[in-house]
């Protein structure tokens, strides 16, 4: 950052400016990314504000690892292994097809060279599945829709930055062959996947040996690090190499952990990704006003149909791409339609309109070198691809789920049910055999038996189409008495604080485990 004389009151101009906009965005209503990201453009213009400069060769690297190894950590593989076909065709073939649209337009219209054409194609080609998500789950999309939204904003990632080197290669060296391409596209795959499970197998064995929860959540922090900077110094994907890493944690994890750590380790990935996303937007806006700057050589208007022409290029791949790949393969091959019937209209349609790009595209223009050719010109396309998508996709997203009239399928719900149904089995059988053994006493046993024999009950409810919602009222009445409860508890602890009778270090433990009584709760306050 270049500051002036006043750099201290600009900063501070700066950070409040962002924290405003974190504060309305609850208020508007309003996706987070739009939010930050039109907030950030606003703010680029303010007289006063500093100018900020990221330097190409460290945004890639700093930031990516951790945003792909935290999306790849979450990600359900089942889900992924069930609709590893749409998966494919959108993660593959559509980015593919995005980054051979866009470059055609961007050679004939912009007057770009072919390979600087292709790398604003492979920079624009990644969805961004945090707007699209957070409006789909909060609006009750069918599961189903969400699961392959997730995965191929996960799996596209890799697709698209491996062209992107590609790209980026060609553009430098100044040639081309399609034959080299698609054998480095090939070894970037395998490498990257190969190096990702290598690291992953160290960093499991490590973890399964500790069991400090801030040793190990620093541990996944750079986890997406440690495969990832190997990788691209192998001359691999190193993308690859951490979303194959955040996938093989993902599954072993649970078995390597203990609660604290799990807990800590949730509560720490929700805010850094929240953090890096939102600082990642609110720089690239700010940094919008550099950019105008350097293009000052070009009107505004032709700026301004470059932009029209490969936001359009963008949008209408994917709206002409998913429902004729949606359709096509089951019906041409009879056993992908048997094995996977034809879905309604409404559920292409919706997937053709969530093409939101984000964190990804930016952080990628950005880490071109600044010796690259028309740098200024792809890192202005792509800010105006991104908010395209954010504001006009995905402020209509809404609508376009009402319109569609798509609501949520219960499927999560009902596996959720069930889970918690066999979890409290177990527990009733592991009672059992504890009584049987003479570990446990009578009255403690009648009350853990009748604590999880009603847990039971209460989910297998909700797949009696005859229940009468008894249980469950029983159950929410009596979770409205224990956050009365647990509120006045947490009310004398803190009256213990304030009259100085236990030190705040106390307060701190007894408050958690009250927290993690009340977070077990459905109902609101």
């Amino acid at each position: 950052m270049h500051f002036g004389a006043h750099q201290d009151l600009e900063l501070l101009g700066l950070l409040v400016a962002a924290g405003g906009l974190l504060v309305l965005a609850p208020a508007l209503r309003v996706p987070l990314p739009i939010l930050l990201v039109v907030g950030g453009v606003a703010m680029g213009f303010i007289p006063g504000l500093p100018h900020v400069v990221l330097p190409p060769e460290v945004v890639l690297v700093a930031v990516l690892p951790p945003l792909l190894y935290s999306g790849a950590f979450f990600t359900s593989l089942r889900d992924l292994r069930a609709n590893k076909r749409p998966i494919s065709l959108l993660a593959f073939g559509l980015v593919g097809t995005t980054m051979a649209t866009v470059g055609v337009v961007a050679h004939e219209w912009v007057h770009l060279s072919w390979a600087v054409a292709f790398t604003l194609g492979a920079i624009v080609s990644p969805t961004d599945a945090l707007a699209a998500t957070e409006i789909t789950r909060r609006l009750g999309a069918p599961r189903r829709i969400v699961s392959i939204i997730e995965g191929e904003s996960l799996v596209n990632d890799g697709t698209a930055l491996v062209l992107y080197k590609a790209a980026i290669g060609a553009a430098v060296g100044g040639t081309f062959s399609l034959f080299d391409t698609s054998g480095r596209v090939v070894l970037n795959v395998v490498g990257g996947i190969a190096i990702g499970l290598a690291v992953g197998w160290v960093v499991r064995q490590i973890r399964r040996r500790l069991d400090n929860p801030p040793i190990e959540v620093a541990i996944a922090v750079l986890s997406g690090y440690l495969a990832y900077l190997p990788a691209d110094a192998a001359g691999v994907s190193g993308v690859l190499a951490a979303v194959t890493i955040g996938v093989y944690m993902g599954w072993y994890t649970p078995e390597l952990t203990t609660e604290r750590t799990r807990l800590s380790g949730d509560a720490f990935w929700e805010i850094f990704v929240f953090l890096v996303n939102a600082l990642v937007f609110v720089l690239v806006g700010l940094q919008l006003r550099l950019i105008v700057d350097a293009l000052s050589g070009i009107s505004t208007g032709k700026i301004a149909a470059y932009a029209a022409l490969v936001c359009a290029a963008v949008i209408l791949t994917r709206i002409v791409w998913v429902p004729v790949f949606t359709y096509l393969p089951r019906f041409l091959f009879r056993a992908v339609r048997e094995h996977d019937p034809y879905p309604p209209w409404q559920f292409p349609a919706l997937i053709s309109w969530t093409g939101i790009r984000g964190a990804v595209s930016l952080i990628a223009a950005l880490a071109l070198p600044t010796s690259f050719p028309d740098r200024d010109l792809i890192v202005f396309l792509t800010f105006a691809v991104i908010v395209a998508t954010l504001v006009l996709q995905g402020l209509t997203l809404p609508a376009l789920i009402h319109v569609l009239n798509i609501s949520d399928d219960g499927g999560a719900e009902r596996e959720e049910s069930k889970a918690r149904i066999k979890a409290a089995e177990a527990a009733l059988a592991r009672l059992e055999e504890l009584i049987a053994d003479g570990a446990v006493r009578p009255e403690t046993a009648e009350r853990l038996r009748g604590q999880f024999t009603f847990r039971a009950s209460r989910f297998r409810a909700r797949f009696d189409d005859e229940d009468d919602g008894a249980i469950e009222e029983q159950s929410q009445a009596y979770q409205r008495v224990m956050r009365e409860l647990l509120a006045a508890e947490q009310a004398a602890l803190l009256a213990l604080r304030n009259d100085r009778i236990v030190d705040d270090n106390v307060v701190q433990r007894v408050q958690r485990d009250l927290d993690l009584e009340a977070a077990r709760l459905d109902v609101d306050r």
